[in-house]
């Protein structure tokens, strides 16, 4: 996989509808074979929801009656203690991803005949750990600072220990660190700085070697991510491609420095995937790339410097059929893509 010049071939975003690991890991493999990404599962059990799945190990956390939340009347030094020093010492056998946690992750790895260009895998950032988890009063872990270093250290680990595991299947390991809610940003429900939400996901970054993205699926400060040291930007393309567009700088300097876009512009739900072709599609996407043409980026550069997927995961659709639909759509349409301009 050179650099990030991917050429618009698809992966996904993570989540899928099964309950079934292996058929969800099945689907995944038939439709992505390039660059498959391992399948979350959160209709399989409520550990397997975004915010839950990597919350193993954390100071704390409690998980009741489909319920997680940090329990601060526990004396929690010896625990940050243990977590410091294992992020210290880069101990990430301390806090793997169980797949109690993450059914989908070790079917996905017990796959023996896979032989990819990339394998792509996903965790929480954490802003949006720290903003969707509270504690036992109701505050969420980003107000606190010592909790909000803890989850990026441990997310850190965690990122580490997935990528060490995907890289039996590909030595070209991607992994997303995925932030919904960095919608909220710059609102009055959020004080974080723009200096601050970079640095917690530069912590999580260092523990990743291969390459590395930022997934958020609405409109937010695209300045944020683009600030980072990210490799690759995800981003709705489908419902939000104009809220990209009005950073059309940032992008040149990003795109200058070899990053890459993932444009998310097969829609995640039934009532939208009804309307939608592959034509459309193409369509849709040359519209969503079209403003930065205009601004000086060689429309060849974001083919070249392009994935496709899905606008966000495929969890919440009703049925797996609807799943192997937009991978489907993905699929030709990365075919017709790249038939027609590389």
């Amino acid at each position: 996989m050179p650099d990030t010049e991917f050429g618009c071939l698809p992966t996904a975003i993570g989540s899928m509808p099964h309950t079934d690991p292996s058929e969800a890991c099945s689907q995944v493999i038939h439709y992505l074979k390039e660059i498959p990404a391992w399948p979350q599962l959160p209709k399989r059990s409520f550990l397997e929801q975004m915010c839950v799945q990597f919350s193993h190990g954390f100071p704390g956390v409690r998980i009741e009656d489909e319920r997680i939340y940090v329990d601060r009347s526990l004396d929690l030094d010896e625990s940050l203690e243990q977590l410091h020093t294992a992020y210290l010492e880069n101990d990430i056998d301390r806090y793997p991803v169980s797949s109690d946690y993450a059914a989908g992750l070790h079917a996905f790895l017990a796959l023996t005949t896979l032989a990819p260009l990339g394998v792509k895998g996903q965790i929480t950032g954490p802003f949006t750990w720290g903003l969707a988890v509270t504690d036992d009063s109701g505050q969420p872990i980003l107000s606190d600072d010592t909790l909000t270093d803890a989850i990026a250290k441990l997310l850190r680990l965690k990122a580490t220990w997935q990528e060490k595991a995907l890289s039996k299947i590909s030595t070209n390991t991607i992994i997303f660190v995925d932030e919904p809610y960095m919608v909220s940003f710059g609102s009055d429900y959020v004080s974080l700085s723009r200096e601050r939400v970079i640095n917690l996901l530069e912590e999580v970054f260092g523990g990743i070697s291969g390459l590395k993205g930022i997934h958020c699926c609405g409109s937010t400060d695209w300045s944020v991510p683009l600030g980072t040291s990210t490799d690759i930007l995800s981003f709705d393309a489908y419902n939000y491609a104009e809220s990209l567009s009005l950073y059309p700088a940032e992008i040149k300097d990003f795109l200058g420095r070899k990053g890459a876009i993932a444009w998310g512009i097969v829609p995640n739900n039934e009532e939208a995937l009804a309307k939608e072709s592959v034509a459309s599609l193409r369509d849709r996407l040359e519209e969503a790339m079209a403003p930065f043409t205009r601004k000086g980026v060689r429309f060849k550069q974001l083919i070249e410097q392009g994935l496709l997927t899905p606008s966000c995961g495929l969890g919440l659709l009703a049925s797996k059929e609807a799943a192997a639909q937009v991978l489907e759509l993905l699929a030709e349409l990365s075919v017709k893509i790249r038939k027609r301009y590389l």
